[in-house]
């Protein structure tokens, strides 16, 4: 059997990794979760040595699990884990025993791949699986954040109410990834008009341009030199754009994967002009209430944490949360930490203060998760009319250097011929 490296968190959020040996990416989550870690990445290793840092022994031979989808399924989107959240919520409200409720969910699904996953669900319940490791088995669909709020239901006995708050969390991220494709559609459209439009004119109306200049010959303004410089490197050089271009982004997301590159460009992105503060007060209401969600259903304050740094879905901001999770753990209040972490507004500060000293965490943090839902909704609104003035001194600067490159030479010509 093959071996995969897998990386993850045990009980006491501390990162674990090892080599484990296993038929499949799916029966090593499944053996992990049973030794109570937690996985987060699970890749093939190419080393045959088995080793761990947590635990020694293989992962069982089979799995009722699928090793993963292929190309030609259909993918599972996260409307479908949206869905199964509120179904399965109904269902277990009315009383209907679990297994019934997931066959009947298994049937009506409309996604095949969903059908599939929701069928291997009920094959781990069927050999005495617990819900939250039998949903484990499937890391690519359910996060991390999700299975453990789903332990935290099965402890309390309260199922019901953790799938409906996880429907709340999902339909909120559904709804901020909404509003921000439909702010930035308007921008991007004129974004990418102009750039066609560039490169019709460098291709086809400066070339047309300086045949007529040529034949003038006459010194031409640097203006034009520049234009027609510029046009003639593109005509003649456009296999070398082309692949500059894919090399440029093929690297770029190379080292956007990294560890490192991931963190510099989440960086990055909170420092972007306009787009930056709605990425950061997107991220900071989806921690908030995340955070508020965990705390609600009683998982401990440093384990919410923990869970919470894996769905802010930004590796800057992540690092902040967990290294209030590690003040948090050597005594630190929950204040100290969150103005020590510095992503915060006073104003935050002074909330999560005043939860903190009344016992009522959860509820400020829904708050706050509420208030930045509110300013984020605000900035996406009036983000056309932020953008607006941006792009028309693009389309302006750019249409002053076209006038001034193509017809500052005819003028010149034309005053020339006029003295004359």
């Amino acid at each position: 059997m093959p071996n995969f490296s897998w990386r993850g968190r045990n009980t006491a959020g501390d990162s674990v990794t090892g080599v484990m040996e296993g038929a499949a990416a799916n029966a090593i989550a499944d053996a992990l979760t049973s030794l109570q870690i937690t996985p987060i990445e699970i890749k093939p290793h190419n080393s045959s040595a088995v080793s761990s840092k947590s635990t020694t022994g293989n992962a069982p031979g089979k799995t009722a699990g699928n090793n993963g989808f292929s190309f030609f399924k259909t993918p599972i989107q996260p409307v479908d884990v949206l869905l199964f959240s509120r179904q399965l919520h109904t269902l277990l409200k009315a009383g209907v025993p679990i297994m019934r409720a997931l066959a009947g969910l298994q049937e009506s699904s409309t996604n095949p791949s969903m059908k599939t996953v929701l069928g291997n669900v009920r094959e781990g319940l069927d050999s005495g699986r617990d819900l939250s490791l039998s949903l484990a088995r499937h890391p690519e669909v359910f996060s991390r954040f999700y299975l453990s709020m789903v332990r935290v239901g099965e402890m309390t006995g309260r199922l019901e109410e953790v799938f409906i708050r996880l429907f709340d969390h999902l339909d909120f991220e559904r709804f901020m990834k909404e509003q921000v494709k439909a702010a930035l559609r308007y921008p991007t459209f004129v974004i990418i008009a102009m750039a066609v439009a560039m490169l019709i004119i460098n291709i086809f109306v400066i070339p047309a341009f300086a045949k007529t200049f040529k034949g003038l010959n006459a010194e031409l303004p640097l203006m034009t030199r520049v234009l027609i410089g510029f046009s003639e490197f593109m005509v003649n050089s456009w296999p070398f754009l082309l692949a500059g271009t894919a090399l440029a982004v093929l690297g770029f997301n190379a080292w956007r994967k990294t560890d490192k590159g991931c963190y510099d460009w989440d960086r990055l992105k909170l420092r972007i002009p306009i787009a930056g503060k709605i990425i950061q007060k997107g991220t900071l209401a989806r921690f908030a209430r995340a955070f508020a969600l965990s705390s609600r259903s009683g998982v401990p304050i440093i384990q919410a944490l923990t869970n919470v740094a894996e769905t802010v879905e930004n590796a800057y901001i992540a690092h902040k949360i967990s290294k209030m999770r590690d003040g948090i753990e050597r005594g630190e209040s929950v204040l100290r930490t969150s103005i020590s972490a510095g992503v915060f507004t006073p104003v935050v500060i002074q909330m999560i203060a005043v939860g903190e000293e009344s016992g009522a965490l959860d509820d400020m943090m829904q708050e706050i998760a509420d208030m930045y839902q509110s300013e984020v909704e605000y900035e996406l609104k009036t983000l056309s009319q932020q953008i607006e003035p941006i792009l028309i001194t693009a389309l302006g600067a750019m249409v002053l250097v076209l006038a001034l490159g193509i017809f500052l030479p005819i003028w010149d010509l034309g005053s020339n011929m006029i003295k004359n």
